[in-house]
């Protein structure tokens, strides 16, 4: 923020007797608003980590069961996550465990799970450059077309699509922040 308003503090200084300067340090400051905005929109597209869902008052997990549930889940993304290991996480038989998951998280763990595949492939995307293929077997699914399907449904377009149009956003970064 405060380098968008030195920019528009000089452009302001220039334009009078430098409109060309002026009229650069203004190009500068439209790259710079474009990439914070797109790095904002990077993160909306994002999958949210859960569905919006308001936990009921009873019946669901507490908050440190739900705790070591979600790390247990984020370690172990790359393996088999079986809705029994949940359960064992927390002590609970895996009936009440799926039933208290589904109240308090508004979906089934398996739901959950995939959920955080697919979130953990949209981040692979934007900050490495793996393949399609490396990031579906580090995500833990089976292929890129297994990734490619559960993307498609949840996302709304194929990996592909999405990564390149956020590398093509992010080139353009690269390229305002280089002239600015």
């Amino acid at each position: 923020m405060a380098r968008m308003l030195a920019l528009l503090f000089e452009a302001q200084k220039a334009l009078p007797s430098e409109p060309d300067l002026a009229k650069l340090l203004l190009d500068n400051l439209g790259r710079l608003i474009r990439q914070t905005s797109v790095r904002s929109t990077a993160e909306l597209t994002l999958l949210p980590s859960q569905p919006a869902h308001e936990p009921p008052p009873t019946g669901g997990l507490a908050a440190w069961q739900m705790h070591k549930v979600i790390g247990h889940v984020s370690r172990n993304l790359a393996g088999n996550i079986r809705t029994e290991e949940l359960a064992n996480e927390v002590n609970l038989s895996t009936g009440h465990f799926f039933r208290a998951f589904k109240a308090t998280m508004g979906e089934t763990p398996h739901s959950f799970v995939v959920r955080q595949r697919v979130r953990r492939a949209q981040q692979m995307m934007l900050e490495t450059g793996d393949t399609l293929s490396e990031i579906a077997s580090a995500c833990g699914l089976t292929d890129q077309a297994h990734l490619t399907r559960l993307f498609k449904r949840m996302v709304g377009t194929t990996p592909l699509v999405w990564r390149r149009r956020w590398q093509d956003d992010g080139a353009a970064d690269l390229a305002c922040g280089a002239r600015a």
